[in-house]
């Protein structure tokens, strides 16, 4: 229910229109006005600042599945998702792309970055199987990432930084069109 009322909001706040201003700041639009409301900078830092209309949406719809629970194999928030199930799901709502199923497929099928090039909305990856590729996220911003973690636990966002994610990152990749199938409009 929390979802649709979300949900029902940010559809809501995309057909209201704001009166033009005399000179466009970094802080008046509407999908930071709206970051602001919803007390997300408080999560995640200040993002809404920084990042690119694909990347705001993209974010912004992940926060929208905050508290959906894991379910292993999971791909739907009605049922709930696993990491790359909820990676998969957040792009092909947002950009209308379709990435492979499984972390370690989507890790190949993106375009690597270093660590300190990572923007919102590109991916990151964890060791957490002793694997390489076995988890994977959506970088929010600021050293933080948005996932759905564990059987358990629920979507949320983390730091990084913190001790577990630090020992295990394996890598950051980019979405482009090129890597991902484009789903057909529906």
């Amino acid at each position: 229910m929390r979802f649709f009322l979300l949900l029902t909001l940010l559809l809501s706040f995309g057909l209201v229109r704001a009166e033009p201003t005399t000179a466009p700041t970094a802080g008046n639009d509407e999908i930071t006005r709206l970051i602001n409301d919803r007390g997300f900078l408080a999560r995640i830092g200040d993002v809404g600042n920084k990042v690119g209309s694909r990347a705001s949406e993209l974010v912004m719809n992940s926060m929208a599945f905050l508290g959906v629970p894991y379910k292993r194999g999971g791909t739907q928030a009605d049922t709930g998702f696993d990491c790359s199930g909820f990676v998969r799901a957040i792009y092909e709502q947002t950009a209308g792309l379709l990435l492979p199923r499984q972390a370690s497929e989507q890790a190949a099928a993106t375009q690597k970055i270093d660590k300190h090039d990572l923007q919102p909305g590109d991916l990151v990856f964890f060791n957490t199987m002793r694997r390489a590729f076995s988890h994977v996220g959506i970088y929010v911003g600021n050293g933080k990432f948005i996932h759905s973690p564990k059987p358990g636990a629920e979507v949320r966002v983390e730091d990084m930084g913190i001790s577990y994610w630090a020992k295990r990152f394996d890598g950051a990749r980019r979405v482009s069109a090129e890597d991902a199938q484009q789903t057909p409009a529906r």
